[in-house]
């Protein structure tokens, strides 16, 4: 059996880019394609998983299918096997009602039956603000809410329904704070915050002091707090970056920034 290839950045950037190609032309068959059988989505990060291609394939006609769905990437970080874009989309429900989600979405690729293939996706957006946008565009959004409780419940039965209701659970604004102040004392070279939290850089571990060193002077954006964890948008001068922070119980527990 010949070994898999190395992981080169546009043959992933390529296999990744096919998913809302897939998306906005509306093919399904092609879409689920791009995933290896066991693959797993979490979307968002903190509901409960979809597992194998037959329960992506209910989340796709639940939340791809009935809508209009455009990407708005403001940045594409590809390192080893992984794939983290910074983005927005904007989405059209059925009934006309439009909201724009901010996200971070982490694609981890596999090469299966020769070619690069989804083994995981975690899309990271908060759920509680999207449904407060929906509402406030009024009966259209009113309506769309309906039709997605009731594709929710046809689609991925009670369960799945209340397993959507795990994206509101988590470290919420406080977290989301907690991570920002987190982040900013470190872009301003203060490591107090960062004692006792497990900390690494795109080369590897690195020590508190290492971390802020390697942080000074970055600018931090587009916050987003997801189940137990906060993404955030880092820029290093010119150069796009993602801080990935979890949390044990209200406390910062690991920091890691992706990057080239």
């Amino acid at each position: 059996m010949a070994p898999d290839p190395a992981p080169a950045r546009d043959d992933l950037l390529t296999a990744v880019l096919a998913s809302p190609a897939a998306v906005a032309a509306k093919d399904r068959a092609g879409w689920l394609a791009l995933f290896t059988p066991e693959a797993v989505v979490e979307d968002p990060v903190g509901s409960r998983p979809h597992v194998g291609l037959d329960a992506i394939g209910r989340f796709h006609d639940t939340f791809i299918a009935p809508n209009t769905i455009t990407f708005q990437p403001d940045a594409d970080i590809v390192t080893g096997r992984t794939v983290l874009r910074d983005l927005a989309i904007t989405i059209r429900m059925s009934t006309g009602a439009t909201v724009r989600v901010p996200m971070h979405l982490r694609y981890d690729l596999v090469w299966h039956e020769d070619s690069w293939r989804i083994a995981h996706l975690a899309a990271h957006w908060e759920f509680a603000p999207m449904v407060l946008q929906l509402l406030g565009t009024g009966l259209r959004g009113l309506g769309a809410g309906t039709l997605l409780g009731g594709q929710l419940l046809a689609n991925l039965g009670p369960g799945g329904a209340l397993g959507m209701l795990g994206a509101v659970r988590g470290v919420g604004a406080r977290g989301r704070r907690s991570a920002e102040q987190v982040l900013r004392d470190a872009a301003d070279g203060e490591v107090a915050e960062l004692a006792g939290v497990a900390t690494e850089l795109p080369t590897g571990r690195a020590r508190p002091a290492e971390f802020a060193a390697y942080l000074r002077g970055a600018t931090v954006s587009k916050v987003i707090a997801a189940g137990r964890t906060v993404t955030a948008s880092v820029r290093l001068g010119d150069r796009p970056a993602v801080a990935v922070v979890e949390f044990a119980g209200r406390r910062v527990s690991t920091l890691r920034l992706i990057a080239e």
